[in-house]
């Protein structure tokens, strides 16, 4: 093995491995259980971000611990065609270009899309391959390939059959620049400063006027009543009443609603049906008439004043507020903080806007997905999340699945001239169906459905339905799907609907929701911020100019640019390190406890290289002392084991329960850190330091010789097997190297048994035994520490007032100690025997004394403990007056002041201690 882990030497050479010998197949034993897992398609436009690292690792973890088990184990892959983020992608270049879609039509659009995704559509995939993801590739699919294509397009037409999708005029989000539109989780709503327009609305009978608000003036040239509460005082006399709707030559009915906050602006609310979706549902109830004012682009159309025809939506709104002034209805303008939806890929205000689009009737859909999770066939993990599954589906709303793009699944409807709508799988079939001559012209529907339709069919379309296909018997309910919680109701919950619908089955039997990747300080990663991470860099490293270039490319505002560089500077001034992937992978399950948001900090993979760095040397270790050994690979039972050989055997057991058990209930923190504290805290801290004693002792028996080496070796291996799904990469470089010695065969770890404990190898009594002899060694290293006398020095240790116990004990771990402790001698005290001067420590009840003469030079450890005294007496003066200063406690935040506090305890109780050794030390 080379001296130093040097992780870019290895990953990418053992991926191509693995995937080339088919390692990430399904194993086809009919037999043995089914395991699968879906993955949350990412859009073919995408690349990988912190939130795809974190997810795909848990996925990998959970297939590779199931594939170890035997299981028959498929991890299905595929990216999602994303509707309107590929179509503007495609745009982009065609503008770059000098073109556009409609000067190319569009089949040779479609064909430009196609070109794009073969060439450029694979980033995604390629860097999952670098993260050790190890689905089947053979199987990879894309949500636009031909067998999706079926399955989607029989979906369609049997819902439309059934009489659960049909198409109306409702309102949607509307993105006035991309002309489609789209969905909620495709609107980003963010708090912006705006104004509060108050208006006058006279009374039509000429007796006064009602003052509404709202932050959109030139949507009151469609509005249609004015509400208010029906138990206001104020205005309940004028329910029934009109008001003259100004600027128009309109009257429109004051209603009584409770939806109305008597205690927002003056109590009265304008409504527009046509352009809120909160006026929509009042509109709905009172039967009112819906006017749409907008069209395709938020310029205001036809049904408005002719002035105001043509007009740019926010033009138009200072040419209302200046027409309503100049009118005296203008009462006043107020700021204020409102929440502004804007088009997540456009970043243009979205509109609601009242147009034909394709609907499903989802509540008779939602019962059975309801039932589902009640019933337990599905369970949520953490199940607190059930609660927001159900308050979305317990008030779910029809699903508008129509798009006003080119590049999807086109709707298979077509109409004739008369506006009649024929559903079926082609224009033939359609015509010879309802026995339309060639005389009847037909057109198909120009929108594509909602990419959320096509995913919400991945559990099965992928496995080949419509056809019963032998992948859809085997795997399919799937096993588990890992997401995210805020596509619960957008992906999840449609899986489950047409799922059941379809397939009379769940889609899945878990569904494990994972927190949110976040920065160190917690807040979300985005680029506007400058605080995005990219796991590629963290893996390969980057240099800081490479890392401040990428975080301010394409940044328009110079300020906001500048200030992302100076972040940067700060944060990483010499870039980012390579750590690798295993490093990258055990952070994230680290930090995976179940649900919560994740606080992503670099300096803990810092920690977890160096984990990989201290498996590595320990690997090197083993096999510099077992190579070109008998280390039992025969099996012959001509060994013995030692104290320290029972003691870690039995700790492997227990650690192997404990990751299990983890594993099993998705805590993927808590298998990390039982890994984490026996690797580094049991086997390399403590077993490798009891070996060398045995190894490095000419008088030792070859017996226990072998039983150390075979220990070594044999706990190495399978500790290798139970870390693997977290870190695939350093356990099959070292793993090879040591399975021959370890009596293990085979051609990769991935397709070894995964570790089972055996209780029968627990034992307690030399789990005892060196628990004892860790805290005696323990004690020894304080005095070291505390009296300043080398690691090296060789020293006597006194005992007084131990136990028959610790005397069996002591017996059985002489030896080991004698060295670990680096001691020259061990020797009991007599009841009543005084001892010299000495530093102590305590094991129970019983004392470890170090007589001091001889070993430390009094004169210089009394300067130098006299020194550190006066410094921390300074430290305590400085805190005492901060903390006594009323102006420090009273304004500083608790936080601060609380942690100043903090410091002074530990200032004290270093204070303590160092005058204990200094009072010691003038009794020599």
């Amino acid at each position: 093995m080379d001296k130093t882990y040097q992780p870019n030497a290895i990953e990418q050479q053992w991926y191509k491995t693995w995937e080339e010998n088919g390692y990430f197949k399904p194993n086809g034993d009919t037999e043995a259980n089914p395991y699968s897992i879906m993955i949350p398609p990412p859009n073919v436009t995408g690349s990988l971000h912190m939130g795809h690292g974190f997810q795909e690792s848990i996925m990998d973890a959970l297939i590779r611990y199931h594939r170890m088990q035997g299981d028959n184990t498929l991890w299905q892959v595929g990216t999602d065609h994303a509707g309107i983020a590929t179509q503007m992608v495609v745009e982009r270049l065609l503008a770059a270009e000098g073109q556009d879609r409609h000067q190319l039509g569009r089949e040779k659009f479609i064909e430009k899309v196609w070109e794009w995704k073969e060439q450029s559509g694979g980033t995604i995939t390629r860097q999952l391959r670098r993260l050790g993801a190890s689905p089947d590739w053979s199987r990879e699919r894309f949500t636009m390939d031909e067998g999706f294509y079926k399955a989607v397009q029989e979906v369609f037409i049997r819902l439309y059959e059934d009489g659960l999708i049909y198409r109306g005029k409702r309102l949607v989000n509307w993105d006035p620049k991309l002309h489609t539109a789209i969905s909620d989780l495709e609107v980003l709503n963010e708090e912006e400063q705006g104004h509060l327009w108050h208006f006058r609305y006279p009374l039509a009978d000429g007796s006064g006027h009602l003052v509404v608000a709202t932050t959109r003036p030139e949507t009151m040239l469609g509005d249609t009543a004015v509400a208010v509460h029906p138990e206001d005082e104020r205005y309940k006399h004028l329910i029934g009443k009109k008001v003259k709707l100004p600027l128009t030559e309109r009257e429109i009915p004051i209603i009584g609603d409770d939806y109305v906050d008597r205690e927002f602006g003056t109590g009265c609310v304008k409504i527009t049906p046509a352009h809120d979706f909160n006026d929509y549902e009042m509109g709905q109830r009172h039967q009112l008439e819906m006017i749409n004012i907008l069209d395709a682009d938020a310029h205001l159309n036809e049904n408005v004043p002719e002035k105001y025809r043509g007009m740019e939506r926010f033009a138009a709104r200072s040419q209302v507020v200046d027409d309503l002034d100049a009118l005296g209805l203008l009462e006043k303008v107020e700021p204020h903080t409102l929440k502004v939806p804007r088009g997540d890929r456009s970043g243009v205000v979205i509109e609601p806007w009242l147009t034909d689009q394709w609907y499903v009737k989802t509540q008779p859909l939602a019962e059975e997905a309801i039932k589902a999770v009640e019933d337990g066939r599905v369970n949520f993990v953490p199940k607190n999340y059930e609660n927001m599954y159900f308050s979305w589906m317990r008030d779910i709303q029809d699903w508008c699945i129509s798009r006003q793009l080119w590049w999807g699944h086109r709707i298979p409807a077509w109409y004739d001239d008369e506006g009649n709508v024929y559903v079926g799988r082609s224009e033939q079939e359609v015509r010879e169906k309802n026995n339309l001559g060639s005389e009847v012209t037909l057109r198909q529907d120009e929108d594509v459905l909602d990419t959320w339709f096509s995913s919400g069919l991945w559990t099965f379309g992928t496995l080949g339905w419509p056809e019963e296909t032998p992948e859809l018997k085997t795997f399919h309910p799937t096993s588990v799907l890992v997401t995210g919680f805020d596509i619960i109701f957008f992906w999840v919950a449609r899986m489950m609907m047409l799922t059941l619908y379809f397939k009379k089955e769940v889609p899945f039997h878990t569904v494990y929701v994972h927190g949110l990747v976040r920065d160190s300080q917690g807040q979300k990663m985005s680029k506007s911020k400058g605080n995005v991470l990219d796991p590629i860099d963290l893996i390969d490293g980057i240099d800081l100019e490479s890392l401040v270039q990428k975080r301010t490319t394409g940044m328009m505002q110079p300020h906001l640019k500048e200030k992302i560089e100076k972040q940067t500077r700060k944060e990483f001034p010499e870039g980012i390190a390579a750590y690798g992937t295993d490093a990258l992978r055990y952070t994230y399950y680290s930090l995976a406890s179940t649900g919560r948001d994740i606080k992503f900090d670099v300096g803990r993979i810092e920690g977890f290289r160096n984990f990989c760095n201290k498996i590595w040397n320990a690997s090197r270790y083993v096999l510099q002392n077992c190579e070109g050994h008998d280390c039992g690979q025969d099996g012959s039972g001509d060994f013995e084991l030692s104290l320290a050989d029972r003691w870690i055997i039995s700790q492997l057991q227990r650690t192997e329960k404990a990751v299990r058990e983890a594993m099993d209930s998705y805590r993927f923190d808590l298998a990390s850190q039982a890994l984490y504290d026996f690797i580094w805290g049991e086997y390399c801290s403590w077993y490798l330091e009891l070996s060398k004693p045995i190894l490095w002792d000419e008088n030792a028996s070859n017996a226990i010789k072998k039983g150390t080496r075979r220990t070594l070796i044999r706990v190495l291996e399978t500790t290798l097997r139970l870390a693997h799904p977290l870190m695939p990469f350093i356990t099959e470089e070292i793993w090879q190297r040591v399975k021959d010695l370890a009596g293990a065969s085979g051609e990769t770890i991935m397709l070894q048994p995964y570790p089972e404990p055996n209780d029968h190898k627990i034992d307690t009594e030399a789990e005892a035994a060196i628990a004892w002899l860790k805290q005696v060694i323990e004690g020894v290293r304080n005095i070291r520490g505390e009296m300043n006398i080398s690691p090296a020095k060789k020293i006597p240790l006194l005992l007084r007032n131990g136990s028959q116990r610790d005397e069996a004990l002591l017996e059985q771990a002489r030896s080991l100690l004698l060295k670990l402790a680096s001691l020259e001698s061990i020797t009991w005290l007599a009841d009543g025997e005084s001892a010299p001067a000495s530093a102590t420590a305590l094991v129970g009840d019983m004392e470890l004394l170090v007589p001091m003469a001889g070993l430390i030079d009094v004169q210089a450890e009394t300067a130098r403990l006299q020194k550190e005294i006066d410094k921390l007496a300074k430290e305590r003066s400085r805190l005492e007056n901060k903390l006594e200063n009323p102006k420090f406690v009273d304004k500083a935040p608790a936080e601060v002041v609380a942690k100043e506090r903090d410091k002074l305890a530990d200032v004290l109780s270093a204070q303590a201690r160092l005058q204990q050794q200094l009072e010691a030390i003038s009794k020599l």
